[in-house]
Order: C-alpha cells, then sequence, then structure tokens
C-alpha cells in the first residue's frame, strides 16, 4: 500500500486535532466541576437538572417570602402585646371608676386618663408595617385605617387579610384586618344585652343591671324585649313590679300579660334567658333587651369617658354610673379576649413558618444532592483522564514530528 506524504500528514493532523479537542473538553469539565457540558452530552439527565433548578429557585424564593412573613407577623405581635396591654390598664381604670366614694372631679381625672389611653390604642391600630403600610388596614395597606371621631373612630380599611406564599401549596396569612383585631367585639354577654332606658335616671330610677345569661340556649328566640317596671303605693307599702313585653311580636311574654313582682336582685326569666336587676327601679322605668352587637374598641372607650363626666351624685347618678361601667367592662373583656384570640393565630402562623423553614431547609439539601448527582464530575477519574489524555497528546505530537520528518533522502549516501 503507498503512503503518501500528504495522506500522512491530514491523518496525523485530524488525529492530533481529536485528541486536542478530548483534552480541552476535559479541562473544561475539570474548570466548571460539571460533567455535561452542554444538553447534548445528557438530554435526559440536562432535561431533570433544569427541572430541580428550578424547584430550587421557588424554594429560594420561597424563604424570602417566609423571611418577609416572619417580619411582618413579628411586628404585628408586638403591637398586639401593647393593645392588650393597654385594655388591661383601662380594665382597672373602670374599676377605679367604680368606687362610689370617688368624687366628679376626681372621675374627671379618669376620664382624661383614659383620653391618653385613647390615644395610645389609636397609634397601635395604626401601626406602620416597615414596608409603606399599615399592618391593620386589610388590603388598603396604603390607607391609614383609622381616624378618631367624635363617637370613637372611623375604619378605613376593609376585611382583607394579606398573605404570602411561603411554600409549594401553602398561602399564610401575614396580617389581619383592623375590623377583626378592634371592632369585632361583642356587648353584653355575647348573646344579649340588657340596657337601661335614658329617661330612667331622668325619673330618678335606680335600677342597676348585675347579671345576664342565657339559662336555655334553645329558646333563644333573637327578638327584642322590654321589661317595664310599675310601683304602686308610697314608702313601705310600695309595691315594685315587671312585665315583659317581645317588641317583635307585639306581645307581653307570657301572653296574656301578668304582672310579676319584683324584688331587687331576683332573677328575671324569659324564653331561655335570665336578668338580675338590682337596686331600686323607679315607676315606669324600662330595660330593653336585644341580641348583642359588635361595637368598636374605641367607640366603648369613648363613652365611658362620656360616663364618667355624667354626675355620679344620688342614687340615680350612682345607678348610671354603675350600668354604663358594667356595659363597658363587657365589651373590655371581650376585646381583651378577642386581642388575645389574634395574638394567639399569629403566634400557631409563626409557629408554622419555622416547621416550613425546616423543611425548606432540607428540600434545599435534597435539590443540591440531586443536582450533584446529575451535574458533578467524579473529580478523581476526570482527573485521572485527563493525565491520560495528556499523556497520550504528548506521545502523538512526538510521534507525529518523527514520522513526518522520514525521508529516502536520509538513506542515500
Amino acid at each position: 500500500m503507498r503512503i503518501s506524504t500528504r495522506m500522512i500528514y491530514e491523518q496525523g493532523s485530524t488525529q492530533l486535532n481529536n485528541l486536542q479537542s478530548a483534552l480541552n473538553r476535559t479541562q473544561m469539565q475539570l474548570s466548571t466541576n460539571r460533567r455535561n457540558l452542554t444538553p447534548a452530552d445528557d438530554p435526559i439527565a440536562s432535561a431533570r437538572a433544569l427541572e430541580v433548578t428550578q424547584s430550587q429557585s421557588l424554594n429560594t424564593q420561597f424563604v424570602t417570602n417566609r423571611s418577609n412573613a416572619t417580619n411582618f407577623l413579628s411586628q404585628e405581635e408586638l403591637a398586639l402585646k401593647s393593645a392588650t396591654n393597654l385594655i388591661a390598664d383601662v380594665q382597672e381604670l373602670v374599676v377605679k371608676a367604680g368606687n362610689p366614694g370617688l368624687r366628679n372631679e376626681e372621675r374627671e381625672t379618669i376620664a382624661k386618663e383614659l383620653e391618653g389611653r385613647m390615644t395610645d390604642l389609636l397609634g397601635i391600630a395604626n401601626t406602620a408595617d416597615g414596608a409603606g403600610g399599615y399592618l391593620f388596614g386589610g388590603y388598603k395597606s396604603s390607607t391609614q385605617p383609622f381616624s378618631q371621631t367624635p363617637t370613637g373612630a372611623a375604619y378605613a380599611g376593609d376585611q382583607g387579610q394579606r398573605e404570602l406564599q411561603v411554600g409549594s401549596a401553602r398561602f399564610l396569612p401575614t396580617s389581619d384586618s383592623g375590623a377583626a383585631v378592634f371592632e369585632d367585639n361583642m356587648t353584653g354577654n355575647g348573646k344579649f344585652t340588657v340596657t337601661p332606658d335614658s329617661g330612667n335616671y331622668a325619673r330618678g330610677g335606680a335600677g342597676i343591671v348585675t347579671s345576664s345569661t342565657v339559662t336555655d340556649a334553645s329558646k333563644l328566640t333573637g327578638n327584642k324585649y322590654e321589661i317595664k317596671f310599675s310601683v304602686t303605693g308610697t314608702g313601705d307599702a310600695a309595691v315594685t313590679s315587671y312585665t315583659i313585653n317581645d317588641l317583635t311580636l307585639g306581645q307581653t311574654v307570657p301572653n296574656p300579660a301578668v304582672p310579676m313582682t319584683y324584688k331587687s336582685g331576683d332573677a328575671i326569666n324569659f324564653d331561655g334567658q335570665q336578668v338580675i336587676i338590682g337596686g331600686k327601679p323607679g315607676d315606669q322605668d324600662s330595660f330593653a333587651v336585644a341580641p348583642s352587637s359588635k361595637e368598636s374598641l374605641f367607640t366603648t372607650v369613648t363613652n365611658l369617658i362620656g360616663s364618667l363626666r355624667l354626675s355620679g351624685n344620688g342614687d340615680a347618678g350612682q345607678a348610671r354610673l354603675a350600668n354604663n361601667l358594667s356595659a363597658a367592662s363587657s365589651v373590655l373583656s371581650t376585646a381583651y379576649d378577642n386581642v388575645l384570640s389574634v395574638t394567639a393565630k399569629v403566634g400557631a402562623r409563626m409557629k408554622e413558618l419555622d416547621y416550613l423553614a425546616s423543611a425548606g431547609d432540607d428540600l434545599d439539601l435534597q435539590y443540591s444532592a440531586t443536582l450533584s448527582d446529575l451535574q458533578d464530575l467524579d473529580m478523581v477519574k476526570t482527573v485521572s483522564l485527563f493525565t491520560q489524555q495528556q499523556i497520550t497528546l504528548q506521545a502523538a505530537q512526538k510521534t507525529f514530528t518523527q514520522v513526518s520528518g522520514l525521508s529516502l533522502f536520509n538513506y542515500i549516501n
């Protein structure tokens, strides 16, 4: 077989280029620590690696979201704790104001102190979230939630709860609306409320609502009632009786009417409800019984301040003060429990974030391990291959040099 000089150069050049390319590829693998430099090297592994990389990127974003959610919830928790302390402080002032030995001037001092508490509560309700918005504005986070009014405070937010996606299938609330925190407070005992008619005190009536309870929930009607008192006779011979009117149905309870003799402190029972009225109700005095409704904490404090500025002189004045303080105390107790309930929910969310963070860390490790299996080199094997390819290339280069230098002229004398 005849081997031409041209063939020797062509084959040698091709072989050297192939060896050099293989060496370069191995060197690139070592520098990047990647087994597959292009998808063509291993299409299946490359596609799987892309899926895992995308999942890992999402998991990284969830880490950021969980961090933001923790910041928002931590701020809310601090605000709720401050609100709880303030409500407890207001409750103490209510108890202090109920001392019958206080003069009107002393109650005015308490009223001024309550005005300061009102300002503090509004400040908490309008707490900023550190991101240019407000914690308790609902979806209207850029609008100041509460503004003071003569009757309490007006809420400018909505009922929304802002959420962040903190997991592949978990959207976690990061806020609570101001309405849910400060305005969802039930009056009375939570089922119904007993309110003295404002005209009672002008007539000298001194009836005091001392208790209201549900005796049989199955008999509750949700109707509005009126307990009407009547006094006949004078002095020690005076006899007080009462009738109960169902204002919703327009009839008495029982029907026909049966006037019941009243004795201070005795229970008045009707339609699954029990009301105890103490003191000395006057003739034509009445007490309204109606289903409980929601009342804003700011309305309660505002009404409380106004009540302390009314005269507490005489039996009627003391009865009015006692009834107003009792009504405020009921709402404050509900508000306190409500804020504690919201605080507990916030704590539960923060605990869930801790679990999700731990699971996210484990998932990130799993993704990294999977990517390593799909992409990373066997370093020892590849270094050995690189050394082998390097020696092979050097040998090929030396051989080509020697072969290309062969000539018959070297053997002719």
